[in-house]
């Protein structure tokens, strides 16, 4: 049968695969146009491509309507993923191994999914979970990314898992996290695995040096929290641009699941993705790393409550929707906030408002709560969240499972070297429908 070549995906498909225009309906030709730069209207996609952004399409109807007549700064993460709906990590606890961490309310609102805090450099104190600290955006930001349910957008800007259960693992400060400490976190989490049922770690930091996985005792905590039945999730870092591009510990471990970043442009478009500046392999023990990557910029995480950073955001996030006569007045409301703006509050209108549209640029602000940042640190959670969602559907998998699917359904981007990005961009859906046949009994299995 004669192959078509699909504009959007850009891969050949069977002709009878081919949706023709007719079957385009005008309501995803907009989203077309803004996130398929290879497709111009007259021009026919596959048959994958059109369910994609139908799904797309009737979810911004449903669920955000006002939001879909708008321009979209940054896409949510579930819907560049085309991550089911239906899967949350209902039952699956995630543990985060970070610097620092705070009790935002995407975790906290309406019900707190926060099982347990532990310091483990320092004096556990609950209370510094509400306390905003320059340690603490860090891990507030990779755990909101996986779990976060998007309280502060109205669910727009919600994690996958976003309704999975959190355990948090201090692990240092802002300006260090030690190897020995990490190792400390992993441990911990093994000894605590039955009471908070903790199925998968993430780890978005790495250690202080590269050494084979044989001696190198936090690669061991790793190995050994996947045999004690717990998926473990890392970062490949963000070493890519270096001649030596190190892959450090415990990403360099064998049965972690390492996270290299994806530079999708923030739209739904195959053709353009590229990678992020990860780290990648051959490890020192000559071990193919990442195994997958997933977005690494433009990923929409909360900005830490009670800081200058959110003070500006506020600021920004009020000028950018007010009316010109209003401006002014914003701005002498605000004193300090923003020293520019200060001195800009009796400029004409226009000129206040160009203004505030290079500070929301600049500052990556995409509202008064979010900004969008980068690094596999946020792509690591992105897949770790992708597995809560496996093991909700499919939960009798083991770690190794969990790994096998990712890895045999992500999509290898065709431009790109094997070494820099694995097996290529992870697939949640198509990952998930993996472990679920996975999951049934050998006599059922087609």
């Amino acid at each position: 049968m004669e192959k078509v070549f699909c504009p959007v995906c850009r891969r050949e498909v069977q002709s009878d695969h081919i949706a023709h225009l007719d079957l385009i309906d005008d309501s995803i030709t907009p989203l077309l146009a803004v996130n398929a730069f290879g497709w111009e209207p007259g021009r026919d996609i596959c048959m994958d491509c059109l369910t994609r952004f139908s799904r797309v399409r009737a979810e911004l109807d449903k669920v955000f309507p006002d939001f879909a007549r708008q321009e979209l700064k940054i896409l949510p993460t579930p819907m560049r993923l085309d991550a089911p709906p239906r899967w949350r990590g209902r039952g699956v606890t995630i543990a985060f191994i970070d610097a620092g961490f705070y009790a935002h309310p995407d975790l906290c609102e309406p019900r707190n999914r926060l099982l347990k805090y532990v310091n483990l450099v320092g004096k556990t104190n609950p209370d510094d979970l509400k306390t905003p600290q320059i340690s603490s955006w860090h891990g507030m930001m990779t755990s909101t990314v996986a779990a976060g349910n998007g309280f502060m957008s109205n669910g727009l800007y919600r994690g996958i898992a976003s309704e999975a259960n959190l355990v948090l693992l201090k692990v240092g400060e802002a300006s260090r996290i030690r190897h020995s400490d990490i190792e400390r976190g992993l441990r911990w989490a093994v000894e605590h695995k039955e009471k908070y049922h903790i199925r998968i770690i993430n780890i978005s930091c790495g250690g202080d040096y590269e050494e084979t996985y044989l001696t190198d005792k936090l690669c061991q905590a790793a190995e050994d929290a996947t045999r004690a039945g717990i998926l473990v999730v890392a970062a490949a870092g963000n070493s890519g641009h270096l001649p030596n591009h190190p892959v450090l510990p415990p990403a360099s471990s064998p049965s972690v699941v390492t996270v290299g970043g994806l530079d999708d442009k923030n739209n739904l478009d195959f053709s353009d993705n590229e990678m992020y500046r990860s780290s990648y392999g051959p490890t020192v023990d000559g071990l193919q790393k990442p195994e997958i990557i997933a977005p690494g910029i433009w990923i929409a995480a909360p900005i830490l409550p009670g800081t200058p950073t959110a003070e500006q955001a506020n600021l920004f996030s009020q000028l950018e929707h007010a009316n010109d006569h209003e401006m002014r007045a914003i701005i002498k409301r605000h004193p300090g906030v923003d020293a520019d703006l200060d001195q800009a509050a009796d400029l004409a209108a226009y000129m206040i408002r160009n203004i505030v549209w290079i500070k929301i640029r600049d500052h990556n602000v995409i509202s008064g709560h979010y900004k969008h940042v980068d690094g596999t640190s946020f792509a690591a959670p992105i897949v770790a969240s992708i597995a809560a969602q496996m093991m909700e559907a499919a939960p009798a998998l083991k770690p190794h499972q969990i790994k096998s699917a990712l890895i045999k359904t992500a999509v290898r981007l065709p431009h790109i070297a094997v070494d820099r990005q694995g097996w290529g961009v992870v697939n949640a859906r198509a990952a998930i429908e993996s472990a679920m046949q996975m999951n049934q009994p050998l006599k059922e299995r087609p």
